[in-house]
C-alpha cells in the first residue's frame, strides 16, 4: 500500500489495483498542426504535460501500476460521430471544424491519420491498453468500465488533454462508478481561459475526485520500490 499525498486529504493506493488514465495524449490535441491548433487552442504547455507523463508513466510501470490510453477516434465515414440530432455532431470541435473547413475533411480524430494518433513520445507499451472512444467520456459506449472491474481497479490516476472536457468527463463517470478518480495536476492540460482548469481542479480537490502532482506520485512509489527491492 502506498500513501499519496493528495489534497484534500492523503489517499492510499495499491499498484495492482491502481490505473492511470491517460486522456487523449494524440496529435490532435498536443502537437502543432493538430486539430487544437489548427483551431486557435492554445497548445504552449503541451511540452511541460508530456513531459510529466513520461516520467509519471515510467514511474507507473515500474510500480505495476496499469497504464491505459483513451483515444478520442471516429470512423472514416464518420458514422460514430452523430447525425445531426446528436448534439456531438453540434459541439465535438473535430467534427465542427471539418464542417466549417472543407479542406480538413476526414482529417481530424479519424482513424488512422496522423492527427489520430497517440504522440510519439508516449507510445503504448506492451501491455498497455488502448480504449478508443467517439464521446468525451471513456467511460461512453466503451468497455472501459468493464475492464477497470475485471482487473480489480479501485484508484484511477488521471493524465492529458482537455483537463476540462475529457479529462474531466471521465473522472465524473468514474467517480458515478465508485472509482477513485485523482487528478495529476501537471501532467493535465486545458482548453480555453485558465478559469476553465481552476474550476476542474477545485471540482477534483472539493466534491468527485483529489488533486496530486507528478513529483509526489513519483517520490511515493519510488519509495514503495526501494523498500521492497
Amino acid at each position: 500500500m502506498i500513501s499519496l499525498n493528495t489534497r484534500p486529504d492523503p489517499v492510499t493506493i495499491v499498484p495492482e489495483r491502481t490505473a492511470v488514465i491517460v486522456v487523449d495524449m494524440q496529435n490532435a490535441f498536443v502537437s502543432n498542426g493538430g486539430m487544437f491548433d489548427l483551431a486557435g487552442v492554445d497548445i504552449s504547455n503541451a511540452a511541460s504535460v508530456i513531459y510529466a507523463n513520461r516520467r509519471l508513466l515510467k514511474a507507473c510501470r515500474r510500480a505495476g501500476i496499469r497504464v491505459v490510453y483513451l483515444q478520442m477516434s471516429y470512423r472514416s465515414d464518420l458514422s460514430d460521430a452523430g447525425d445531426v440530432s446528436s448534439p456531438n455532431y453540434h459541439k465535438e470541435l473535430g467534427i465542427t471544424t471539418m464542417r466549417r473547413r472543407p479542406e480538413l475533411g476526414g482529417r481530424l480524430l479519424v482513424d488512422g491519420t496522423w492527427d489520430w494518433q497517440i504522440i510519439e513520445a508516449l507510445s503504448p507499451e506492451p501491455g498497455d491498453w488502448v480504449v478508443r472512444k467517439s464521446r468525451y467520456s471513456g467511460f461512453c459506449g466503451t468497455d472501459l468500465e468493464e475492464r477497470l472491474r475485471n482487473a480489480d481497479i479501485q484508484h484511477l490516476l488521471f493524465t492529458g488533454v482537455a483537463t476540462n472536457v475529457c479529462v474531466e468527463s471521465t473522472a465524473r463517470d468514474a467517480f458515478f462508478a465508485e472509482f477513485w478518480p485523482i487528478l495529476v495536476e501537471d501532467a493535465v492540460n486545458h482548453s480555453g481561459p485558465d478559469f476553465n482548469r481552476q474550476a476542474s481542479v477545485w471540482n477534483f480537490e472539493n466534491v468527485f475526485g483529489w488533486v496530486a502532482d507528478t513529483g509526489q506520485v513519483i517520490v511515493a512509489l519510488e519509495t514503495a520500490i526501494s523498500a521492497t527491492a
